[in-house]
């Protein structure tokens, strides 16, 4: 297994070498939960390393996964806009992490290097800790409010499952933790168990739809998947945000990854990745395939069925009980900043 501090060089190289050749390039740094790991701790095989790639404009296409070397790299562009300023960075949930600690490999202007001295002695300021929260939140409520009746099904599932799911955001963001993408439900169940509220945690599953299932389940799910992803893979050709996430080399996190969680016990935290994927899978059939998208629609809707979201109706009801949900998990967010001893109170 590839060891982080091999995964981070792979990942330097590969800016210095071909990133940094582009005219608009402006800076890279590392983001998301291999830059709060040691160099000695172990790659999993069903992780990446999140890059982001600074542009002085705004970039068309996302590079997205890509295998490097030995390493599967997530790229991400990002405009000088977008950090413009350390509030703005401060006030963004998903951005200020990447700036509470160094990972900057490439600066050719020093503003990264500004940010960093500005963010990281602020990331934990309760104010800003609060915003970052605040933010979150609103991505859960306009979210739920946003889901169009008449769009098709896998983007209805899409449009609930990912603001529904920022409702995990929420309290990672109170504990200081990375707001994951793949692993939120499971992190989050870290955090709620650390801070005393457990009961929680199981409400945020009867949210997923998830809270009865089995082992058993989860693994038959899967393997419809796999048919399904591999099937989608085969026939991509329209590009999509989230198109890296559906290749062979993307194989290993959304399949393998969550093999690996349903066989540790924690098949309940690998529904929510599963679902997503099923339904990114149908966004590339109904462009790319929809003869494919015919087939293998049963199993989209099998495992809809046992996340209680066989209909209309069951979406939106759905989203009406995230809502209905939203004030709760905010005085968990408050109580955790509360009592976490990392926030600064002034």
């Amino acid at each position: 297994m590839m060891k982080v501090g091999k995964a981070r060089r792979q990942a330097s190289e590969w800016v210095h070498s071909q990133a940094s050749q582009a005219p608009d390039f402006r800076g890279a740094y590392i983001t998301g939960s291999t830059a709060y790991l040691p160099d000695e701790a172990e790659l999993s095989p069903s992780s990446d390393v999140d890059l982001i790639i600074v542009k002085s404009e705004e970039a068309p296409v996302k590079p997205g996964k890509f295998i490097y070397g030995d390493t599967l790299l997530e790229v991400t562009p990002l405009s000088l806009k977008q950090i413009a300023t350390p509030e703005q960075v401060l006030a963004s949930y998903h951005l200020a992490g990447g700036f509470r600690q160094d990972t900057i490999i490439a600066d050719p202007t020093g503003h990264l290097q500004f940010l960093l001295n500005e963010v990281a002695p602020r990331f934990a300021e309760r104010t800003w800790v609060l915003r970052r929260c605040e933010e979150a939140r609103e991505r859960v409520v306009s979210g739920m409010r946003s889901i169009k009746r008449d769009a098709p099904l896998h983007e209805r599932v899409m449009s609930l499952l990912f603001p529904a799911g920022v409702t995990t955001h929420m309290l990672l963001v109170a504990a200081l933790r990375n707001p994951t993408i793949r692993l939120r439900y499971l992190a989050a169940r870290e955090v709620l168990e650390e801070y005393g509220q457990p009961e929680l945690y199981v409400q945020l599953l009867k949210l997923l739809g998830c809270l009865s299932w089995t082992a058993g389940q989860a693994e038959a799910h899967l393997q419809a998947l796999t048919n399904t992803f591999d099937a989608a893979a085969a026939v991509s050709r329209t590009p999509f945000f989230f198109s890296s996430d559906i290749t062979a080399a993307a194989r290993p996190i959304a399949i393998d990854g969550s093999r690996q969680l349903i066989r540790s016990g924690c098949h309940r935290e690998a529904v929510f990745w599963m679902a997503a994927t099923f339904a990114r899978c149908h966004y590339i059939f109904a462009a790319d395939a929809p003869h494919l998208g015919e087939q293998q629609l049963p199993a989209f809707q099998a495992i809809l069925q046992d996340l209680g979201l066989a209909s209309s109706c069951d979406l939106h009801a759905r989203a009406e009980a995230v809502l209905d949900y939203v004030p709760q998990v905010w005085e968990a967010a408050l109580s955790i900043i509360d009592a976490n001893p990392h926030i600064i109170n002034h």
